[in-house]
């Protein structure tokens, strides 16, 4: 039997948040009918002001969505909640846990070449090509990539991407190494897979703009978070080392 979780973070997003249920629960159900295959979709509340955990729990409740887990939690910030629902897939025995966000800038159809390919590879992730979410975005992306070279030695395409299959014992070998509350956790998670010579694939996704509701970060965050990555990413490389894998 192989148990897939698919696992999403998600922080006011009242206005995507039913779309992006509906898109991606058939992926979800089509999975769970195949022999020998069990399938689960987690949303993590991440402490939203709106109604987004209210829209998950009518959704469940409604009886149309079985395989619909809705959680709730305190904030803890995108990085964070996604590290919690990778804990949480592992613990609950996932053999393969997809990300992605839950603003329905992702397309479900895209995940199947990932499952046909679930054996040959360790990781599978998505890199985003003329994205359509804004300058500030790309900027990001090609940021990151100069710093994941600088601090780990290594080049990924678009180490963030929130469009990932990963398998449960390669994954949580690198979360050993990763402080719990990181908040850019897919960069580290993309660098150290390709530093291990983990087997990756990488594919070009589609990267729609927002559905709906308002980007919660601005370029004010993004430099923050950025130096905090860095003080972040000597103490990852400090645990690399003592575990002799740097």
């Amino acid at each position: 039997m192989e148990k897939f979780y698919f696992v999403m973070p998600a922080y006011n997003e009242s206005a995507n948040i039913e779309e992006t249920v509906k898109q991606w629960y058939p992926v979800v159900e089509t999975i769970n009918a195949m022999e020998e295959c069990e399938a689960v979709l987690a949303i993590a509340n991440d402490g939203s002001k709106d109604d987004t955990y209210q829209v998950m729990m009518d959704m469940k409740n409604g009886g149309a969505y079985p395989l619909f887990e809705p959680i709730n939690k305190k904030n803890g910030g995108h990085g964070q909640t996604v590290l919690y629902l990778y804990r949480h897939a592992l613990i609950n025995g996932a053999d393969f846990i997809f990300q992605t966000d839950s603003d329905g800038q992702t397309n479900p159809d895209e995940f199947w070449q990932m499952f046909e390919h679930r054996h040959d590879y360790d990781f599978q992730i998505g890199y985003r090509k003329g994205r359509q979410d804004g300058g500030s975005r790309v900027f990001v992306t090609k940021t990151l990539r100069l710093v994941v070279w600088l601090m780990f030695h290594e080049w990924v395409t678009d180490s963030n991407t929130p469009f990932r299959l990963m398998q449960k014992d390669k994954l949580k070998a690198i979360m050993e190494v990763i402080p719990q509350d990181y908040f850019l956790c897919n960069v580290a998670i993309s660098a150290i897979a390709v530093k291990w010579h983990y087997k990756i694939k990488f594919y070009k996704i589609t990267f729609k703009p927002r559905q709906g509701g308002v980007n919660s970060i601005n370029m004010k965050r993004i430099f923050g978070i950025g130096w905090k990555a860095l003080g972040d990413f000597r103490k990852i490389n400090a645990n690399l080392k003592k575990n002799d894998r740097l």
